[in-house]
């Protein structure tokens, strides 16, 4: 599994934005999307709105790596 990073485009509260992601962060953004039944379009949207200051993209960090860390605990 490679870690470059991957730039997607998104819309968000119905505006287009860039996020720049390695790909094993955006693999589990989709896991984790796919076991909530929501699109990731809609995960990043719930990111984006309890981010407060915080960049998007550590956000989307951060909040995989709780996930992840919530699971294996």
């Amino acid at each position: 599994m490679g870690a470059g990073i991957v730039k997607r485009s998104v819309s968000i509260a119905g505006h287009r934005t860039s996020i720049s992601l390695e790909e094993p962060f955006w693999q589990l953004l989709r896991d984790i999307a796919e076991r909530e039944t929501i699109s990731v379009q809609a995960l990043i949207g719930r990111i984006d709105a309890e981010r407060g200051e915080q960049n998007l993209s550590s956000a989307i960090r951060v909040f995989v790596l709780m996930d992840v860390r919530g699971r294996v605990a």
